[in-house]
């Protein structure tokens, strides 16, 4: 079924609704995942949770959080131009806000009343090693309690993962078992990000996804850049390759060689923010691939 669902993909344009944050000044949340996905030919039906002046990385912005309300009245303008049938898949990370969360469980349940077969690529952000769970109160026991089990992808990273299983993780086994213990909560597919196990390379970064029993492992250089961001375009890319091969192994690989890409000239041009517009051809042809090893 997969499969046969990613040919009917490579002959037309996904539709991708994403409920993300958005920034004016740089490339997080949608404004990291929406051009991607467009370079790539899907098209993205984008609602913003927030409008931000920049990312919270630079210790001060400007703008709001936005109402659920808000966002379930931009879905219900959707659903009126009976084209939720044809939504291929929910794509969600950042909130800003717990009761953003019930509107999002509303938005899913109506695409997949529509089109049954469409699926949620749930990204549960709640925070990162060394700052913690930077999100607000609330928003950490709604992934893990009503997201987590309603979603069919998560991409978790490593913290995420240990805060959402409480089990830790140390060594390929123990990410494994994790992994398989956060798909008993409900998503079929994992892809699990920032990955650091002690029987890799030194100065290497990894990821690994889970499919039906089966893992795959990709592991790449460690870049000397650290911008914000990167883990939203990541499971964009994730869930768009995963859409049109129907392979969780082939959509790491995809996914990995094109962030690694896009990293690799942020890192060469000394940028603080992603350059998503000016490395977009990573997006499409990677300049450096890598490939998913079973594991």
């Amino acid at each position: 079924m997969d499969d046969e669902r990613g040919q009917a993909y490579a002959s037309r344009a996904m539709n991708i609704l994403s409920i993300q944050s958005w920034v004016a000044y740089g490339h997080v949340g949608n404004a990291s995942a929406v051009f991607p996905l467009q370079r790539l030919g899907a098209e993205v039906w984008a609602i913003n949770t927030v409008q931000f002046s920049n990312h919270t990385g630079y210790g001060a912005w400007r703008g709001q959080v936005f109402g659920a309300e808000l966002i379930r009245d931009c879905v219900q303008g959707i659903a009126e131009r009976g084209v939720l049938p044809a939504c291929d898949a929910v794509l969600t990370g950042y909130m800003g806000d717990a009761a953003i969360g019930e509107a999002i469980l509303d938005a899913v349940a109506q695409v997949k009343a529509a089109n049954p077969a469409a699926l949620w690529c749930c990204d549960p952000v709640l925070g990162d090693d060394g700052r913690g769970i930077y999100v607000r109160p609330g928003i950490p026991e709604f992934f893990r309690d009503r997201a987590i089990p309603m979603a069919d992808i998560a991409t978790p990273n490593r913290f995420e993962l240990e805060w959402l299983t409480g089990m830790k993780v140390t060594d390929l086994a123990s990410a494994e078992a994790a992994v398989t213990r956060l798909q008993a909560m409900g998503p079929r597919c994992v892809l699990l990000t920032s990955l650091d196990l002690p029987d890799m390379p030194p100065d290497s970064i990894g990821m690994l996804a889970a499919e039906a029993g089966r893992f795959w492992r990709v592991t790449t250089p460690m870049l000397p850049v650290s911008v914000n961001g990167a883990g939203d375009a990541i499971a964009a890319l994730f869930l768009f390759h995963r859409l049109r091969s129907g392979d969780a192994g082939q959509a790491l690989a995809a996914a990995a060689s094109s962030v690694f890409g896009v990293l690799r000239r942020t890192a060469e041009a000394g940028s603080r923010e992603l350059l998503t517009v000016a490395a977009q051809e990573e997006f499409v042809a990677p300049s450096r691939r890598f490939d998913a090893q079973r594991c």
